[in-house]
């Protein structure tokens, strides 16, 4: 069997292993990259984050045209929400294809050997990679770096078939709107294809066992979001388990524990995601999951064996293709001996719900567990020009800074550009900036980055108010 040596061998070419790659690269290490699909970018890219992203697109511009989405405009011109879906799909594979261009040609053009195929462990410093074309090849390295994602969960109880029961990849295939979708789960992944189909013109009825969506963000932005969802026409069927998901013909069916039956066109089942483990025969590298399935990890992302470390989606929370990225350069820089400033705890999240919502830092609810005294500052959307000019009347802008210290624990956003709006809440924050910076700085008029100034001359006032 032919063998090749590397310095760095990355499993898995998502936005962790790529950016571990091309680190190496840069290091002037001799780097093997190998993905065992036909196509370059993992899930993110092809099947999760960015197809997402660029369908959320086509529905938000939809969701301008009125302020309740746009089921009553749509209930008079079906064949408008299945033009936006169909230009959508356009977009979204159009944006897939340069993407993975642009990522094939910055990996080539850094030396990165591309290696196709699906990897397993010999030993714990050789890989053997299965071909395409069922040869096979024993790679080893003095470094191993693995980013295999992770996939949607599927039950076994869970009737799908790519048609109408669905999982959050095998909807991004859809050709066809459906007139209705069922949508049981609670978290990001559910909300956000949630949103993504309502203001469209389909039915959603979204169904949880949970009180609330999105329990860990901000209960006022939260229930924004709720609203937003109710107003788009969208069903929330919370407290309420599943018993049973089947096929009736050409639609879908759903019994609760407590009996009420649901039925839809589509179901799209998102309760969480596992960590792709099976094939890389990690045993034979001296690895075990835990009773989770999940491989034990330190601080610099070192598994038992120091050599090999886990990044991105199979290390496990806050799986953001932004912090697999980070990961990715820091765990080369590690590797080969280079210094790296230690990661910061301040790690923005982005759901892109419609509307979107982003935060930084801490909630009301964790601030007062902890028992600290602070002050909050409001700014809405609607209260400024630019909030008027774009439509958005309900996006909202809170800060939430410590009495004594005047110093920033926390900034929460929902609305148009939230995602972006949040970096400087971010900087301003890991700074040591207070919210008496934001208050003397002057922002462009009329802009939305305005509304920090107004919640930071809010949180003075109350501020004087000792």
């Amino acid at each position: 069997m032919e063998q090749r040596s590397f310095d760095l061998l990355v499993v898995g070419s998502g936005p962790g292993g790529q950016q571990a790659a091309m680190a190496a690269a840069k290091l002037g290490k001799r780097v093997g990259l190998i993905e065992r699909k036909p196509y370059l970018g993992g899930v993110s890219l092809q099947t999760g984050t960015i197809p997402s992203k660029a369908l959320r697109e086509a529905a938000f511009l939809v969701s301008r045209f009125a302020a309740k989405g746009m089921r009553q405009a749509l209930a008079r011109t079906p064949a408008l929400g299945r033009d936006f879906l169909a230009e959508a799909i356009h977009k979204k594979d159009a944006v897939v294809a340069s993407q993975e261009s642009l990522l094939l040609t910055q990996l080539m053009a850094r030396g990165i050997t591309i290696i196709p195929g699906e990897a397993g462990f010999r030993d714990a410093h050789t890989l053997e990679v299965r071909t395409p074309t069922g040869a096979r090849e024993a790679l080893s390295a003095e470094m191993i770096v693995l980013a295999t994602g992770s996939r949607p969960r599927r039950p076994a109880d869970v009737p799908f078939d790519k048609e109408r029961v669905l999982d959050s990849s095998s909807i991004l295939n859809l050709r066809r709107l459906p007139d209705s979708l069922l949508v049981v789960g609670g978290g990001v992944i559910a909300c956000e294809f949630a949103t993504m189909f309502a203001p469209l013109g389909v039915e959603v009825t979204l169904i949880d066992s949970h009180a609330r969506l999105l329990a860990y963000v901000d209960q006022e932005l939260g229930d924004l979001l709720v609203e937003h969802m109710r107003d788009m026409g969208m069903h929330l069927q919370l407290n309420a388990r599943v018993r049973s998901i089947a096929r009736q013909g050409e639609r879908v069916e759903l019994v609760t524990e407590g009996g009420e039956a649901f039925a839809a066109d589509c179901l799209l089942y998102a309760m969480g995601r596992l960590p792709n483990y099976e094939g890389l025969n990690i045993a034979a590298a001296g690895l075990a999951a835990d009773d989770h399935g999940w491989v034990r990890i330190n601080e610099q992302h070192q598994t038992a064996q120091p050599h090999i470390y886990i990044i991105g989606d199979l290390a496990g929370r806050p799986s953001l293709a932004s912090t697999a990225m980070e990961q990715g350069r820091r765990v080369v820089r590690h590797a080969f001996g280079r210094e790296a400033d230690p990661v910061s705890s301040l790690l923005p999240m982005a759901i892109y719900t419609v509307p979107e919502l982003s935060y930084v830092g801490e909630t009301e609810r964790e601030l007062t567990a902890r028992g600290v005294d602070y002050v909050v500052g409001r700014a809405r959307f609607g209260e400024t020009a630019r909030g008027q000019i774009i439509g958005d009347d309900r996006g909202l802008l809170k800060l939430l800074v410590e009495r004594a210290s005047r110093c920033l624990l926390g900034v929460h956003i929902i609305g148009e550009s939230a995602s972006e709006l949040i970096h400087l809440g971010q900087l301003a924050m890991a700074n040591g900036l207070g919210v008496d910076a934001l208050a003397g700085n002057v922002f462009n008029y009329p802009t939305l980055g305005q509304c920090y100034k107004d919640a930071a001359l809010q949180c003075l006032e109350r501020l004087a108010d000792q």
